[in-house]
């Protein structure tokens, strides 16, 4: 399935996401030179409705002589281009896909050709000594900037605060770009926002040149001042046999129209999440970073209202019900104390 090249295409710096399929047919990996060899890795449409990794790239390329710009790269890029196919359709994926930020090495997921090309591009990077791995992704709610590492380590931590001091750590789902990359190199995944918000572009495309300038990772520990880090420590669902919505309506679950606005905030015990029809005994699938059934832990329901149990903060709230039923309704997590950081 996946497509290696040694140079950029012939006008596809011209194309948008939802063109390049007519292109290139499918996941390309393309390979570019630069003047120190050890690739910088980026990976982008891993969700086909999420655009900002491409859009980043055609600003960051046309720099370059890659791209017609007047100066070589300053390191060698190998860049991934992933779901085609569900960015020409403008979805995250299509029906019968599966996630392909959820399909690399370490997965969980039944195996398909989609698990074997991660595999190869794994491979592929490990034998080219790939300097530093960045996914470059969207989010659907109301979300600031933030980077996601999946291991404690300086180098990852120094990446991911160059990008935001929001840093999160989180080790479930399994089978990411950057849980895979992290054995390899400093890995990070990068939430840049909503699509078409300029901003978000702006900044990944500003991130990306400064990776391609770094000559090595700081090996120092982060300054406690320069980073809000945060834990994953449970992943929120709801049930495919519950029926849920936005506001009113007769729905299992009705949820708040305003939930986006909890996002990356520290919740008091008690806080309303939503309001539970009659006969719901369980609204929401809660499990922890051990698979384990921990939903008592985090909410409760009291006379039909769904509340929190314990303080907590959530991420990636969203009212889009497509990408609730294909991924989540959020994430919550936790403040990691700095000092188990050595």
């Amino acid at each position: 399935m996946l497509k290696e090249l040694q140079q950029l295409p012939e006008g596809i710096l011209q194309l948008q996401a939802h063109q390049l399929h007519d292109l290139l047919g499918g996941p390309t990996l393309i390979h570019l030179p630069g003047r120190r060899p050890e690739p910088l890795f980026v990976s982008v449409l891993m969700h086909g409705n999420e655009d900002v990794g491409w859009e980043a790239v055609r600003r960051l390329l046309r720099r370059y002589q890659p791209g017609g710009g007047d100066q070589p790269l300053p390191r060698a890029l190998s860049l991934l281009i992933g779901n085609t196919e569900a960015a020409r359709a403008g979805m995250r994926r299509l029906p019968g896909q599966p996630d392909y930020n959820r399909v690399w090495p370490g997965s969980e997921l039944p195996r398909t050709a989609e698990h074997a090309m991660m595999e190869q591009v794994v491979e592929t990077m490990a034998s080219r000594q790939v300097f530093a791995s960045v996914d470059l992704h969207n989010n659907t709610g109301l979300n600031p900037h933030y980077a996601c590492v999946n291991a404690i380590r300086n180098e990852s931590l120094h990446l991911a605060v160059l990008f935001s001091r929001i840093v999160v750590y989180f080790v479930r789902p399994r089978g990411v770009q950057s849980m895979a990359m992290t054995k390899l190199c400093p890995a990070v995944t990068l939430e840049c926002g909503k699509v078409g918000q300029s901003r978000g572009v702006k900044h990944a495309t500003e991130f990306l040149d400064a990776c391609l300038h770094l000559a090595q990772h700081p090996a120092h520990p982060v300054a406690e001042h320069d980073i809000d880090l945060f834990h994953t420590v449970a992943v929120v669902k709801i049930p495919p046999e519950v029926s849920f919505g936005f506001g009113c309506g007769n729905h299992d679950l009705r949820l708040p129209d305003d939930l986006e606005q909890l996002n990356f905030r520290e919740l008091p015990a008690g806080t309303l999440f939503g309001r539970v029809g009659p006969g719901v005994e369980a609204p929401l699938s809660v499990r922890n970073e051990r698979d384990q059934d921990v939903a008592d832990r985090y909410f409760e329901v009291v006379e039909s209202e769904l509340r929190t149990r314990t303080p907590v903060m959530p991420s990636m709230l969203t009212r889009d019900e497509t990408v609730i039923r294909q991924d989540c309704l959020c994430y919550l997590m936790e403040r990691y104390d700095l000092k188990s950081i050595s």
